[in-house]
């Protein structure tokens, strides 16, 4: 077990990774989340204790090594903090899910089907597997992973790029590559926010530790957790900030502005073969999961938010588990609070390290997430043009100076009780939404057209990936209610044909 001291570089004492790894099979072993190929570049590495160890921090991980100091609340507050980069860096990371299924019976994928998918995909196109135990639970290659939400959903996780056109390259090439296998198999993949047809007791659960303990927790607080689990599919783009005020400022447009992301990206009308009531039922699942880790974090907009408000809110949600000896222990019912104090029951005396506080900071799901950058979780998944606009809107955005303060300015004075009027109404009444003296489409206009501005004045021609959104502004019909209009039209309500009709 390597020792650093307390001296060893910020957020690398706490990241030093045993690296184990079958050449053979170029599989990641001991349930390590971290895997590279043998082909490629070695990841960083440093020499620790006469040791070489791989320097990385991809949840969930374990530690090789013992601080010789205690983690304090500062160290969580500069964990943060050391996301701040200078904007030639900052990067689009766009992360997005799918719900696979048998062509013939339009049945969900099992989980062995899943398997032979990942393992197809890892020997035809050079991806590296990563495993839990002896299960397959995902892929990786190069800073591009694979993974599992807990009802098989197939999610991309993006590496971080420079610009809109590689952003959707890297998508084209993923659905290539999974179609390339699942159509051998008969399987198919739907770009959809909410499972339209089975129920949760026909979605396979995927054998991953940590969804164990948040099956068995969710039912405790909220009735909807087990269906945001099971039978909702994202699209979310990560984006990056200069320093605490620029991470403020993104933070409060995209709060502020994510009802509108909602409203534009809507599609999830059916549950269970029948019209569900909403636009957006995924977005409406979110306001009875769990409430100590969702919602739109007023606290926010106050003038003393900063990095270190946003960690006093993560101190105080409730865990989920603790990881270590390549499992998951549960934790629920304490805090990260407790855990720094050193009073978790289920690990009497342990205290955290960064890694912990990572892994923490995965299962807090608002509308804008804060790890070393932001994440915009307002939008449901669909088909693949809209994975590229989602990402164009928020760039445009916030990537823009100018964007930016026209955003902060236009919402300045909406009110809390504004904002989650609109995160409430939206996934029902969609950009029809009543607001002030018009709809919500009337901002939705004025909002699109300082997207496409602030992608104008970035200089990559990117504009064009608004096209598949401009549509549903200028109508003010969401992608679901013409889902909608179809299952009672030409599909006699009959919600089987929209697996054609979002099918990747």
């Amino acid at each position: 077990m390597a020792v650093v001291s307390r001296s060893a570089t910020t957020y690398t004492r706490h990241y030093l990774i045993r690296h184990e790894f079958d050449r053979k099979t170029k599989t990641c072993v001991a349930n390590n989340s971290l895997c590279y190929s043998a082909k490629k570049a070695p990841p960083p590495q440093r020499i620790v204790g006469g040791r070489r160890v791989i320097v990385a921090a991809s949840p969930p991980t374990e530690d090789a090594v013992v601080a010789t100091d205690p983690l304090t609340k500062q160290d969580l507050v500069d964990y943060l903090a050391s996301g701040c980069k200078p904007k030639d860096k900052w990067r689009i990371g766009t992360e997005h899910e799918k719900f696979g299924f048998e062509i013939g019976s339009l049945r969900p994928m099992k989980y062995d089907q899943i398997a032979e998918l990942l393992n197809g995909i890892a020997e035809r196109f050079d991806w590296d597997k990563v495993m839990e135990g002896d299960k397959i639970i995902g892929l990786k290659q190069g800073k591009q992973s694979i993974s599992l939400e807990p009802g098989g959903q197939f999610e991309l996780s993006g590496a971080p790029l420079e610009t809109l056109h590689q952003t959707c390259a890297e998508v084209n090439s993923h659905l290539y590559q999974v179609k390339a296998v699942a159509e051998e198999m008969g399987i198919g993949f739907l770009g959809i926010g909410f499972q339209p047809k089975w129920g949760i007791k026909d979605i396979p659960i995927m054998p991953k530790g940590r969804y164990d303990i948040m099956r068995n927790y969710m039912p405790k607080v909220g009735s909807l957790g087990l269906d945001m689990m099971f039978r909702t599919c994202t699209v979310q783009v990560n984006l990056d900030f200069s320093s605490e005020a620029d991470m403020i400022k993104k933070f409060r447009a995209g709060l502020a502005l994510q009802p509108i992301a909602t409203a534009l990206f809507a599609n999830s009308p059916f549950k269970e073969g029948k019209p569900n009531g909403f636009v957006s039922m995924r977005s409406h699942i979110w306001t009875d999961t769990d409430k100590d880790r969702t919602g739109m974090l007023p606290f926010v907009f106050d003038d003393s938010f900063g990095f270190e408000q946003y960690v006093d809110y993560a101190l105080d949600v409730p865990m989920y588990f603790v990881y270590r000896k390549n499992r998951y222990i549960d934790c629920t019912g304490k805090t990260f609070r407790d855990f720094l104090a050193g009073r978790l029951p289920c690990i009497p005396g342990e205290l955290p390290t960064l890694n912990d506080w990572e892994n923490h900071l995965t299962t807090i799901f608002p509308e804008v997430r804060l790890k070393r950058y932001l994440e915009m979780r307002g939008a449901d998944g669909g088909p693949w043009r809209r994975l590229c606009a989602l990402p164009a809107f928020w760039v445009g955005l916030l990537y823009d100076e100018l964007s930016l303060k026209s955003v902060l300015d236009m919402t300045a004075d909406w009110t809390p009780e504004e904002r989650q009027m609109l995160r409430n109404k939206v996934p029902v009444t969609g950009l029809k939404t009543p607001f002030r003296d018009g709809l919500l489409k009337h901002v939705a206009e004025d909002v699109l057209k300082l997207a496409k501005d602030g992608l104008e004045r970035r200089g990559f021609k990117e504009s064009g990936f608004l096209n598949e959104v401009a549509e549903v502004v200028r109508t003010g019909v969401t992608p679901a209610e013409r889902l909608l209009e179809l299952y009672h039209g030409k599909w006699e309500q009959s919600v089987d044909h929209v697996f054609e009709e979002l099918l990747y």
